[in-house]
């Protein structure tokens, strides 16, 4: 039987958050900023919510950890962490020395899709592709209610795939932090559509000055909304998800639902595309929720 209690901790860049769900609804929720670059202190901070949680509600609950990066398969140390103090070190072991009990890792894409996929705007749906459009681009894949896995520990890094279908009229290369040309994450990421767009503003200006008519940031819109479909129409063509949801920053541009399932035929091997797009139910929650689901 799953537990009736489960504690989530979201390890981000800014804070460290948890919460306690007790048959899917929340009990308890806390934050604490991250200790910059001091992986001892951040797992200080994890120990101390968890401990601080269950004194306050009276039991011990299951714990899972959403990460900014991924636990190798291999060595079971994480890799691929925005958060380099994490890189090479054994955050579940560690985990579980200090907290006596197993404890599950994800990514934090992951956590956010396995979020959706269980009592949010996917929930229901046998195949939820989830992706983040926020400083970065990521994604999570739930089947039947399981996260997608695989030998790599990668499955999800839609972000680090080429944009699809690419012509002069997407600008010129551009190297992605990862050592290669144009990856997703380098058009569809908040910094990376303003880095694209030809205008001093950032993702959130850009879009505001969109909603207002004004010309330069409307056809940076439009380019952003096309690239988009292109990205996930890629997706369709692999995986043929029944819900699409958005989740990050940009996901609260509304324009997105209404333009992107149109421009999606056109790229989609189909007489006609059935995969909802939607936003994200719980938003910037999904992360920790997600965190705690993965005991479900």
């Amino acid at each position: 039987m799953p537990p009736s209690l489960r504690l989530g901790v979201d390890l981000g860049g800014t804070k460290i958050e948890i919460i306690a769900l007790e048959n899917g609804r929340e009990r308890l929720r806390r934050r604490l900023p991250t200790p910059q670059g001091d992986y001892a202190a951040t797992l200080a901070g994890i120990v101390r919510l968890v401990q601080e949680a269950e004194a306050q509600l009276g039991r011990q609950g299951s714990l899972g950890v959403g990460i900014p990066g991924t636990r190798s398969p291999d060595h079971g140390r994480i890799k691929n962490a925005n958060s380099v103090c994490l890189i090479g070190q054994d955050l579940q072991g560690d985990l579980e020395q200090r907290l006596q009990r197993p404890v599950r890792l994800a990514n934090d894409a992951d956590c956010f899709a396995l979020s959706e996929a269980a009592d949010g705007a996917g929930a229901g749906a046998g195949t939820v592709f989830a992706a983040i459009l926020g400083t970065g681009v990521g994604a999570g894949v739930v089947i039947n209610g399981r996260l997608l896995g695989g030998p790599n520990g990668i499955a999800g890094e839609w972000g680090h795939n080429p944009l699809p279908w690419r012509s002069p009229a997407d600008g010129p290369p551009r190297r992605c932090y990862c050592g290669l040309d144009d990856c997703l994450e380098t058009f569809l990421s908040g910094p990376g559509w303003a880095a694209r767009s030809g205008l001093e503003l950032d993702a959130d200006a850009i879009a505001r000055a969109a909603g207002r008519g004004q010309p330069a940031a409307e056809a940076a819109l439009v380019r952003y909304c096309e690239q988009l479909a292109r990205g996930l129409a890629a997706v369709i063509n692999l995986l043929d998800p029944h819900v699409i949801v958005l989740g990050g920053g940009l996901s609260n541009i509304a324009a997105l639902y209404q333009r992107v399932p149109l421009l999606l035929p056109h790229h989609v091997f189909s007489d006609r595309v059935n995969t909802r797009l939607l936003p994200a139910r719980h938003g910037d929650s999904s992360g920790v929720r997600g965190a705690a689901w993965l005991w479900n």
